[in-house]
């Protein structure tokens, strides 16, 4: 009886490199890709792919690395999906690398986010600036995760009002913000004195099915209160109690404050002993 010998064609070998990459054995794919190439046979960009997403994965960003200067080294184009998985292990495992913009591809707005998103990281927000004005010129639309990376990265290092004219153009594109954006920048406002501005993009925010979280609700109470609207702050700090959020010590102590100034006392006298309250539960804290 005859018997013959089945060799792996290129779609075996792929397919095989791929299932044993997505179940964490990344040296048996690379030795199988090894293989591969001795038998002449040609990755495509799946393999590629899936190699350098799998190390960097596995925390091994160097053999990330060498398998994409690989590729290059071989011949192979990559494609954008390549380019872009590439990018965001790349920027996920903290680096920055600009030049992977110029790999011969038009970045689309995923690649363009994955780069603005490690800027603001590394708190470059002034570089992240510059190419999101070079994302624009190769008529790349940003999207509404690209308005949002930069309210968050500008908000972060307190440019409040760059960040708000980041979010007017947002709405005037048609772009609805996330949650996170929203309270990012209800936060801003607040912390940057524009209260009546936070105030009415809070209650716009709450009217459209907005959760406010406990930062939110502490910046706003003292945006209010430093702008001499206690009775408002005291509002919202009555709604921040039934909402069983967090009221921090500090912002306590500002309403507390503003309600005196305005000389309401009954309301003053609950905060009071709101703080009291809060400074014997962290006292008590301390000693379990």
């Amino acid at each position: 009886m005859d018997h013959k010998i089945c060799s792996p064609n290129e779609v075996t070998f792929c397919s095989l490199i791929n299932g044993l990459g997505r179940h964490g054995r990344v040296d048996d794919a690379y030795r199988l890709y090894e293989k591969m190439l001795d038998a002449d046979k040609i990755p495509n960009v799946v393999v590629y792919t899936c190699l350098i997403r799998n190390f960097f994965k596995c925390g091994r960003k160097e053999d990330g690395h060498k398998v994409y200067k690989e590729l290059l080294r071989r011949g192979v184009h990559p494609d954008l999906m390549l380019l872009n998985t590439y990018m965001d292990c790349v920027f996920k495992a903290g680096e920055v690398d600009k030049e992977l913009m110029q790999k011969g591809l038009t970045p689309n707005v995923y690649t363009w986010n994955c780069l603005l998103d490690a800027l603001v990281k590394a708190e470059e927000v002034d570089e992240a600036l510059v190419c999101f004005q070079s994302m624009k010129d190769l008529k790349c639309t940003p999207n509404q995760i690209t308005y949002s990376i930069l309210i968050n990265g500008l908000c972060r290092i307190r440019k409040f009002n760059k960040a708000f004219v980041f979010w007017q153009e947002m709405q005037k594109q048609g772009l609805n913000p996330n949650t996170i954006t929203y309270t990012t920048m209800i936060s801003g406002l607040a912390k940057a004195g524009n209260v009546a501005e936070a105030h009415g993009l809070f209650e716009r925010f709450k009217a459209k099915g907005g959760i406010p979280d406990s930062a939110c609700y502490n910046a706003i109470i003292e945006g209010l209160s430093n702008a001499n609207r206690a009775i408002d702050a005291y509002a919202l700090f009555e709604e921040t109690r039934r909402r069983g959020c967090n009221i921090h010590t500090k912002t306590c102590v500002v309403l507390l404050d503003a309600l005196h100034k305005a000389e309401c006392l009954e309301q003053a006298a609950i905060v009071g002993a709101v703080l009291k309250e809060t400074a014997k539960s962290q006292h008590a804290s301390k000693y379990w």
